[in-house]
């Protein structure tokens, strides 16, 4: 019974010694490997390298749905032909921009301009739990409207997200910078 007694302290004094730390929290470590871009291969009034990563969607009237199946994510594009209605058609792509407002934490916006090409965009960048988290439009303000959004298949959480918006947002950079119109 002693010998019980006297390791029953010994324990209690051995174990009490170290501190119990809590365990870190654990952060995710998303890595996107470096795109590497192409010409868009289909016959369209404009033109514009993407991923290889991406998996193109065809659709009439000129549209396209760019997929990035492992980020459950999407660029919607679409082509109006201008009919002296650009005003119309910005006012419209603006309004589906600020729609997200309710639920944005910000909306803010860059513009693109290359007068060589006659290419003029505007990227919006939305915050938030958007449903939409990139939008923009491309023209060259006499015969064609450009405009795309991001989407993501999945509910909308801004910060776990932001790793893969940033990562397409990259695309659509490049997408913005190499666009020109087909004569």
């Amino acid at each position: 019974m002693n010998r019980f007694f006297f390791s029953i302290i010994i324990f209690s004094c051995i174990s009490c010694s170290e501190e119990t730390l809590p365990k870190p929290k654990a952060f995710l470590n998303l890595e996107y490997k470096k795109p590497v871009y192409q010409e868009l291969l289909l016959k369209r009034p404009y033109a514009f390298e993407i991923s290889k990563r991406v998996k193109i969607k065809d659709s009439p009237n000129n549209w396209l749905k760019l997929e990035y199946p492992r980020l459950k994510a999407s660029i919607d594009i679409t082509y109006r032909k201008i009919d002296k209605n650009l005003r119309e058609l910005l006012v419209e792509s603006e309004k589906l921009v600020f729609k997200h407002t309710s639920r944005a934490e910000q909306i803010s916006s860059n513009n693109y301009v290359n007068d060589k090409e006659m290419i003029y965009g505007t990227l919006y960048n939305i915050t938030g739990n958007a449903a939409s988290h990139i939008q923009f439009h491309i023209t060259d303000s006499t015969n064609h409207f450009i405009k795309g959004a991001l989407y993501f298949k999945i509910k909308p959480n801004y910060d776990s997200l932001l790793p893969a918006i940033n990562y397409i947002k990259n695309d659509i950079f490049h997408l913005m910078e190499t666009f020109k119109w087909e004569q």
